[in-house]
């Protein structure tokens, strides 16, 4: 992590991630795309998801999460780039057969690294296979849940899952959140843990940094009118007054599960993840 001299008192905890690993190269122009904002709006432009918008400028990177058409290909790694879609880092790869991919780049990774997918690759960080060919005990992400559809969950920065059994035409998944998931055998799934694994500890500090995150301020509800929410009103700081935690509109928010009962993964899950004590 990268820390500041507390010049000001917002410089005094703001941290930012140390991106002096990272290659200092331009983005592929092939793999750029210039994609119209809607942010927290549905199509007919109505704010469906409050305390979205503005934000700096930036442009799509395309990024292969299936590599079907490269399978037994190698590639070598030429770059390891700042993407400002996401949490994690992109590796530029260049196949033996002369083209050039974004792939999402895993902990520990190099430049001029070697990486291949095919359905039983060498057991190293970066390579893509078939879940049944890697033993239990190794961390996978980029997991697909169904076949050819690409990559699908364990993609943000620093983010695992681990491989506990093997059973039938089925591969026992821990997600990060301490879920257990089954995930079809034959299903891809990259080696190793996501990069930029210190995300999580990045102190924003201030808010204009926030806004250009495109992130909006965020009014509390027992700041307001009682007009406005149900928490407003009242003189000084008031508790809650609602029998259950509500949003802006009065629809209860806390204390019921809101997973669809069937749903078709359902049969999929092992076991539920493990719930937060409170402190």
């Amino acid at each position: 992590m990268k820390r500041y001299k507390p010049y000001t008192p917002v410089r005094r905890k703001m941290t930012t991630v140390d991106y002096s690993g990272l290659t200092k190269a331009r983005p592929m122009k092939q793999a750029l795309r210039t994609l119209k904002r809607r942010v927290g709006r549905n199509s007919s432009g109505r704010i469906t998801t409050r305390h979205k918008g503005g934000g700096a400028k930036r442009r799509y990177r395309l990024i292969d999460l299936k590599q079907l058409d490269k399978m037994g290909v190698p590639g070598r790694v030429e770059s390891i780039e700042y993407d400002p879609n996401r949490s994690a880092f992109i590796m530029k790869v260049l196949y033996a057969d002369g083209d050039r991919r974004y792939l999402l780049a895993p902990k520990d990774v190099s430049v001029d690294s070697s990486v291949l997918a095919a359905e039983a690759a060498p057991l190293k960080t970066g390579n893509r296979m078939m879940l049944k060919n890697i033993p239990v005990g190794y961390a996978v992400h980029n997991v697909e849940l169904q076949r050819g559809r690409g990559g699908a969950i364990i993609r943000s920065a620093g983010s695992e899952a681990q491989v506990l059994a093997q059973e039938g035409i089925y591969a026992h998944l821990k997600l990060p959140s301490g879920e257990v998931r089954r995930v079809i055998a034959t299903n891809f799934a990259s080696l190793g843990q996501v990069s930029n694994p210190d995300h999580n500890l990045v102190v924003v500090g201030k808010a204009g940094r926030k806004r250009k995150m495109g992130i909006r301020p965020t009014v509390r509800g027992s700041a307001m009118n009682p007009v406005d929410h149900p928490y407003g009103g009242g003189e000084g700081k008031q508790r809650r007054g609602t029998k259950r935690p509500k949003d802006i509109w009065g629809n209860v928010t806390g204390g019921h599960r809101t997973r669809n009962k069937k749903k078709w993964s359902n049969k999929m899950i092992v076991k539920r993840r493990v719930k937060k004590k409170k402190k």
